[in-house]
């Protein structure tokens, strides 16, 4: 019989095999397997995240029909990688996955139904990109500020009065397709419709995870003012990553030389800032050099050369 609620001495292995879509709540909060008997409190640490916020979105994934309990501490840190990364999952991943299988299932020479789907799975597609790039360019820089005690003019509430439910308009492709495509559909048009419906739950749940529990945070942390944060040590990763940067290289080249995804490269970069408010890849080689994480030797044709 399955738990209805978790803990953070409750066991990791446990919540996943109970609850599997928490493999990719795990993925989005760098969570990798391997973990064995541990508790979620100890992956959670291991893994430099936040246990009340991992179970904060957890419990919200399991149990969509009821309030989030008032009261919780959550991270707005850990809130907006585990959103950052989720971006990367639907923009880089899920959405064009469908497109793929639906221009299989689908022959837009022969149908003018097929094209008109394709078109309308495209503009959805365009409207959920322009959704999200708001928020990377907009709320998390403004988020940032906040972390940093940086005013900034803008209000978490405009984007609580702006936030579109993205899931909408894939609901009334799902109901087109299903009421409306000519009969003798395959397969193949059978399983990419079971994807737009998964799909369509998973983008709830993501705007669900930002209206309940990321803005109140957000304007929790707004009212609070200026935010001491404690200096967290960096990771073994994070003093990778900065090693990379002052030697030049671009995230593409970080991601491809540390066998990591470009968004996680830019997620470790702005821990890495956040952690030692530096921003700049000058103060990074600073840093590095003080701390002697490279040899001056090893740099050497990436500083500036005087006149």
């Amino acid at each position: 019989m399955y738990k209805t609620g978790y803990s953070a001495d409750d066991r990791m292995c446990d919540l996943v095999c109970d609850h599997y879509p928490v493999l990719q709540v795990m993925s989005r909060f760098g969570i990798a397997l391997g973990f064995g008997d541990k508790t979620i409190a100890q992956v959670c640490d291991e893994n430099k995240v936040d246990a009340a916020t991992f179970l904060a979105v957890v419990d919200r994934h399991m149990h969509p029909e009821r309030s989030v309990e008032e009261g919780v501490e959550v991270s707005v840190r850990a809130l907006t990688d585990y959103l950052h990364n989720s971006h990367g999952y639907f923009l880089d991943f899920r959405l064009p996955s469908i497109r793929r299988k639906l221009i299989e299932a689908v022959d837009c020479s022969l149908s003018d139904v097929s094209f008109a789907v394709m078109r309308y799975f495209d503009e959805y597609a365009a409207e959920v990109n322009r959704h999200m790039t708001y928020e990377e360019r907009t709320v998390f820089p403004y988020v940032e500020a906040l972390l940093a005690g940086e005013p900034s003019d803008y209000s978490i509430d405009t984007f609580r009065r702006h936030h579109d439910q993205i899931e909408s308009r894939l609901s009334e492709l799902k109901n087109i397709i299903i009421k409306y495509y000519p009969s003798g559909g395959t397969n193949e048009l059978n399983g990419v419709l079971y994807d737009i419906f998964t799909c369509e739950r998973e983008l709830a749940s993501h705007n669900a995870i930002e209206n309940e529990i990321f803005i109140p945070a957000v304007e929790r942390l707004a009212a609070d003012g200026a935010v001491t944060m404690r200096q967290e040590p960096l990771s073994v990763r994070e003093r990778e990553i900065i090693v990379c940067v002052v030697k030049g290289m671009t995230n593409k080249q970080i991601a491809d030389a540390l066998c990591i995804s470009a968004h996680t490269v830019i997620t470790h970069r702005r821990n890495i800032a956040s952690k030692l408010q530096i921003h700049s890849p000058a103060g990074l080689t600073i840093y590095a050099i003080v701390n002697k994480l490279v040899d001056l030797s090893e740099i050497k044709e990436t500083l500036p050369q005087s006149e």
